[in-house]
């Protein structure tokens, strides 16, 4: 993969990544509802329709997740945008823990409260952007040839 094509991949699962942290934090109190009803179900399996977001706690821990999601993607767009490639060396060893610091403990998190399906969407999550953070990097076998 292009370090540009890598660069826009990255841009493209920052913004997904803003968006579904918005739509956490306004899907309790808006239209978006059936949107993250939709999430924690699926969170949740099977799809059964018994989780809810109707509880001050579960609306409280929605914005959090949703704010902290919307500054992870804001900050790997500015990576992105900024960094990545003028010192793509740099921006991977800023990217790679920070992304790991937040997979681990949500995924931990998710397993512990009995959202397992969520690890498995963190993980899609996760491999989007580790493929665009690893990717970038010229191939040793092709260098020169491309």
């Amino acid at each position: 993969m292009s370090p540009k094509r890598a660069a826009q991949l990255l841009r493209l699962t920052s913004a997904g990544t803003v968006l579904f942290g918005l739509m956490l934090v306004l899907a309790p109190h808006s239209p978006l509802k059936p949107a993250g009803l939709i999430f924690v179900d699926l969170a949740f399996l099977p799809l059964d329709r018994t989780q809810d977001m109707d509880n001050e706690v579960a609306q409280l821990m929605m914005a959090i997740s949703g704010g902290l999601l919307c500054g992870l993607g804001v900050l790997i767009w500015q990576i992105t945008t900024r960094l990545f490639l003028q010192n793509p060396t740099l921006a991977r060893r800023i990217l790679i823990p920070a992304l790991l610091a937040w997979y681990l403990p949500d995924s931990l998190g998710s397993m512990l409260s009995g959202a397992g399906f969520n690890v498995v969407m963190n993980t899609v999550f996760l491999a989007m952007f580790m493929v665009s953070t690893a990717a970038q990097r010229p191939c040793i076998a092709f260098r020169g040839t491309v």
